[in-house]
C-alpha cells in the first residue's frame, strides 16, 4: 500500500497457529507477511476454535470465536466494528466455520460495515445445494475474492456466476529460501549420501500417501539409498475420530513391503524454520493425492517454491503448477508410474536440476514479500470496490423525504467536548481527547455557533456559559505584544507555538466580529471590540486566501456595528483586492478558481467576495463571487447529484481529476454558508437548493449513503473515507454541522416569513 493509504487496520478472520491446520498455517503466514511489508499497518486476528479453552495465541489475537457458537460470531462482527477496522480478510474453508457447510460465518459477515476480502481455499466444481447456497452468499457479501489458482477462478465464474471484476489471483505464499543443493541440508537428518524423496503436511487418507510407499520397492531397486520421509502429524479431525490408525496402517504397510528401512515417519508439526531446512534436504517431493479436488495445496506451493522437483497426480493445483518441466504428473493411484517417474528423474539429474530451476524462478512470485504486496493492492481496490452490502438503512430521512423539517438541535456532543477552558479538538470516538488539548480555531468556531444559537432564540444557562469560556479562551489566545493570536494548548494549558497560523487568525476575527455586531452580549461586545482592534492590523499582510476570507466575513460583522471605523474599511479594500487579483492571477475558461488548487474549506472564498459584493453594492464583486461559486458547486456534484466535497487527500489539482476522498464536514458546512449568502444576495431559490444539497450530505445524501450526523449524541462524525464513515465526532466537524443546522434553521425562518417554499 502506498505511503499515502488510508488503510490503517486489516483484521484477518480464520484459524491461526497454534492450531494445527493448514488454514492456520496459511493465516499466520499471510497475516505475518502483510504486519513485515507495511509496518504501519495493524493487524489484528480473529480465529475461530474448535477447542472450547481455545490455544495458547499470540498477542495479534484480539477476538476468539467459538466455531459451533453463532452468537460468538455476531459479537465478532461487532467487535470489528466498534474498533474501527478497515479491511476484514477473511481465509474460508468450509470445515473451519460451524452452521451447515460452514454457513455461522456468513451471519458475522453480513453485520460488517467495512469491505471484506476473502480468500477461498476451496472452490468446489460439483458442490451440494447448501455449500452452493453458502458460497453464493459468500460471493454476494465479499468485495473481492482471492483464488490461487486459474482453475479455482474459472470455477467461480462458471459453476457460481461470480462477477469476474471481483476476483483476484494471487498465488499462495511461500517462504523466500536461497536455492541450494540438497546435500547441504541432509546431514542434519542423517541422510547424507543418500537419495531422499518427501511428503509432508498433516496426514489423512486422501493423501494417498500408500501409492507412494507402494511405489518404494521399484524405485529402491534401482536405488538402494533411498530414504522416503513422510514429515507431520495426524490431521487432528482425523486424529480425534479415529486415532492414529491411518498413520499405524501406513507402518504395517511398509513392514509388509520389506521397506521399512527405508521410510521415516516424522509425527510432528514443525515450525517453518526447520520446515524449510526438511525441503531443503529433498530430492524429490512427492504430492500422491487420490483425487483432483484440490483447489490449493500449501505443501505443494512450499515444496515448488523452493525449488524442488515434484512427482504428483494431476489434482487441480499440481496440474497448474507442474507444467513446462517444471514437474511430473502421474495419474491418481498408480504406484508403478509414481516408480517410473521418480526413477526416471533420479537417473536423470539434467533434468532433475532444469526442474528445479524452472520451479524456483516461478516460485520468486509467489514470495511472501510479493504476495503481502498482491494483498495490499486487493484491500485498496476493496475500500473502492466497497457497496455496503448489508448495512442497514440511516434512520435520518433527508430533506427531500421530509420537506421542511431539520433535525432536532441536540447540544449534548457540544457540551461534552467543553469543558471550564474551551472546547476540545479531537475526540476518540464520543469521548474528548484530552492529549490533544484545544486550539483557537475551534473555540472561535465555537463562540460562533453560541451566538448564531443565541440569535435564533435557542439561548440557554448553560450555552451562555459555555460562550463565555470560548471567548475567555480567544482572549487567553492572543498574544498583545505579537498582535497575533496562539492556535494550540496542551490539556495542561500550555501554548504550544508562539505564533499560530494566518488561517487561526482569522477564525477568531470571524468569532470577534460576530461577537461585535451581537445585541445583548454587553460584557463580551466590549471585551470583543477590543480585541478585534488590536488583532485586525497584521491580517492586511497576510498570503493565506482562506484567512483573507475569514477576516473579511469577521470584519463585515464588525462594521454592521462599527460602520465608521475608517481602518476596518480599508482592510477590507486591501483583502478583496487581493481576493480579486489571486483570481486574475490563476482563472482560465476553464478554471474559475482562485488559485492553482482547490484545497479546504473552499467555499469561503467566494462567499466571502459575494457577501462584501452585496454590502459594499459592488456588481462586479458580487458576480466574481456568485460565478466561483457556481463553478464550484459543479464541482462538488457527484454523478448521481448528490454533494462530493473536494477529497482532502490530494485535493483537486489543476489538470487532474479531484480527490474524491476523504470528505470533510467543513467543506459541507462552508457550502451551506456559502449558497445562503448567495441566495441572500440574489433571492435565487438556485441557491437555496445547493444550500439544501450540501446539508444533505450530512444526513446521508452522499457517496456511501450513509449519515455523517449522529441523532444519538448530537455530535458529527469527522468523514467520509473511500468505504466506511470516521467513527470519531472532535470538535471541528460537530460545529461545522451545528453551524449548518443553524444556519438552515435560519434561513428557514427567512423563506417561512416571506412565503417562499418552505424546504429549506
Amino acid at each position: 500500500m502506498p505511503p499515502s493509504s488510508a488503510i490503517r487496520k486489516v483484521a484477518f478472520l480464520g484459524d491461526y497457529l497454534p492450531r494445527k491446520c493448514g488454514i492456520a498455517t496459511f493465516t499466520t503466514d499471510l497475516r505475518c507477511a502483510v504486519a513485515k511489508e507495511f509496518p504501519a499497518l495493524q493487524c489484528p486476528v480473529v480465529p475461530v476454535n474448535d477447542l472450547a479453552e481455545g490455544y495458547a495465541y499470540p498477542a495479534e489475537v484480539r477476538f476468539e470465536i467459538a466455531e459451533q457458537d453463532l452468537p460468538s460470531y455476531l459479537r465478532a462482527a461487532d467487535f470489528l466494528n466498534i474498533t474501527d477496522v478497515d479491511v476484514v480478510c477473511v481465509e474460508h474453508e468450509f470445515g473451519i466455520f460451524g452452521g451447515p457447510a460452514g454457513s455461522h460465518v456468513l451471519a458475522l459477515l453480513r453485520e460488517l460495515r467495512m469491505p471484506i476480502v476473502t480468500t477461498l481455499h476451496t472452490v468446489l466444481r460439483e458442490p451440494n445445494e447448501e455449500q452452493r447456497r453458502v458460497m453464493r452468499d459468500l460471493i454476494r457479501l465479499s468485495t473481492r475474492l482471492v483464488v490461487m489458482s486459474e482453475r479455482g477462478r474459472e470455477f467461480l465464474l462458471d459453476v457460481y456466476q461470480a462477477p469476474a471484476a471481483k476476483i483476484d489471483l494471487i498465488p499462495h505464499g511461500i517462504p523466500d529460501m536461497p536455492f541450494a543443493d540438497p546435500n547441504y541440508f541432509k546431514d542434519e537428518f542423517g541422510v547424507a549420501g543418500k537419495q531422499v524423496l518427501l511428503t509432508f503436511g498433516l496426514l489423512s487418507p486422501n493423501k494417498g500417501i500408500e501409492f507412494a510407499l507402494r511405489a518404494l520397492p521399484d524405485i529402491i531397486r534401482e536405488f538402494p539409498n533411498i530414504v522416503y520421509i513422510v514429515l507431520g502429524q495426524t490431521h487432528p479431525n482425523l486424529l480425534r475420530d479415529e486415532g492414529e490408525a491411518y498413520r499405524l496402517s501406513l507402518e504395517r504397510l511398509a513392514k509388509d513391503l520389506g521397506v521399512q528401512k527405508h521410510v521415516v515417519f516424522f509425527n510432528r508439526f514443525v515450525e517453518l524454520e526447520e520446515l524449510m531446512r526438511f525441503i531443503g534436504a529433498a530430492d524429490i517431493y512427492l504430492t500422491p493425492y487420490l483425487t483432483e479436488a484440490q483447489i490449493t495445496s500449501g505443501t505443494l506451493a512450499y515444496a515448488f517454491g523452493a525449488g524442488n522437483a515434484v512427482v504428483s497426480t494431476p489434482y487441480w493445483h499440481a496440474a497448474e503448477l507442474l507444467t513446462a518441466e517444471r514437474g511430473k504428473l502421474v495419474p491418481f493411484r498408480d504406484a508403478p508410474a509414481i516408480a517410473v517417474a521418480v526413477v526416471e528423474l533420479l537417473r536423470d539429474e539434467p533434468l532433475r536440476h532444469t526442474m528445479r530451476k524452472n520451479a524456483y524462478k516461478l516460485g520468486r512470485d509467489m514470495v511472501w514479500s510479493r504476495v503481502a504486496q498482491l494483498y495490499a493492492k486487493s484491500f485498496e481496490q476493496a475500500r473502492h470496490d466497497h457497496s455496503f452490502i448489508g448495512r442497514k438503512s440511516s434512520p435520518i430521512k433527508t430533506l427531500d423525504e421530509s420537506p421542511g423539517q431539520l433535525p432536532e438541535l441536540k447540544l449534548d456532543h457540544l457540551f461534552r467536548m467543553s469543558d471550564s477552558t474551551g472546547i476540545f479538538q479531537h475526540a476518540s470516538f464520543t469521548v474528548p481527547n484530552f492529549a490533544e488539548g484545544y486550539c483557537t480555531d475551534d473555540n472561535a468556531r465555537a463562540l460562533v455557533l453560541a451566538l448564531m444559537l443565541q440569535k435564533l432564540g435557542h439561548g440557554s444557562p448553560q450555552l451562555g456559559a459555555q460562550a463565555a469560556t470560548y471567548a475567555a479562551f480567544l482572549n487567553h489566545a492572543f498574544d498583545r505584544p505579537r498582535g497575533r493570536f496562539r492556535n494550540f494548548m496542551s490539556f495542561d494549558r500550555r501554548w504550544l507555538e508562539e505564533v499560530g497560523s494566518e488561517d487561526c487568525h482569522g477564525h477568531a476575527l470571524w468569532a470577534l466580529g460576530l461577537c461585535v455586531s451581537q445585541a445583548g452580549q454587553g460584557s463580551f461586545q466590549m471585551l470583543a471590540a477590543e480585541l478585534f482592534e488590536l488583532a485586525l492590523p497584521v491580517a492586511a499582510g497576510f498570503t493565506s486566501p482562506r484567512a483573507w476570507a475569514f477576516t473579511l466575513i469577521g470584519i463585515d460583522e464588525y462594521l454592521r456595528r462599527f460602520g465608521g471605523d475608517r481602518r476596518a474599511n480599508q482592510i477590507r479594500e486591501t483583502l478583496t483586492a487581493k481576493l480579486i487579483q489571486r483570481y486574475a492571477d490563476a482563472a482560465t475558461d476553464d478554471w474559475h478558481w482562485f488559485e492553482e488548487v482547490v484545497s479546504y474549506a473552499n467555499a469561503k472564498l467566494p462567499h466571502a467576495m459575494i457577501l462584501n459584493g452585496r454590502c459594499l453594492n459592488n456588481t462586479t464583486m458580487l458576480k466574481l463571487g456568485l460565478k466561483t461559486l457556481r463553478w464550484l458547486v459543479k464541482v462538488q456534484t457527484s454523478p448521481t447529484g448528490a454533494f462530493r466535497p473536494i477529497g482532502s487527500n490530494g485535493f483537486y489539482q489543476r489538470g487532474q481529476s479531484p480527490a474524491q476522498f476523504d470528505q470533510q464536514p467543513i467543506e459541507a458546512q462552508a457550502t451551506v454558508s456559502a449558497c445562503i449568502e448567495a441566495y441572500h444576495a440574489t433571492s435565487d431559490m438556485f441557491w437555496v437548493a445547493e444550500a439544501r444539497r450540501a446539508f444533505e450530505w450530512f444526513l446521508g445524501r452522499n457517496d456511501l449513503g450513509l449519515a455523517l450526523y449522529d441523532a444519538g449524541t448530537g455530535g458529527c462524525r469527522d468523514g467520509l473515507h473511500v468505504d466506511r464513515l470516521s467513527q470519531n465526532q472532535g470538535a471541528e466537524s460537530t460545529l461545522a454541522f451545528l453551524l449548518a443546522l443553524a444556519e438552515k434553521r435560519a434561513l428557514q425562518n427567512t423563506l417561512t416569513s416571506f412565503k417562499e417554499s418552505p424546504v429549506a
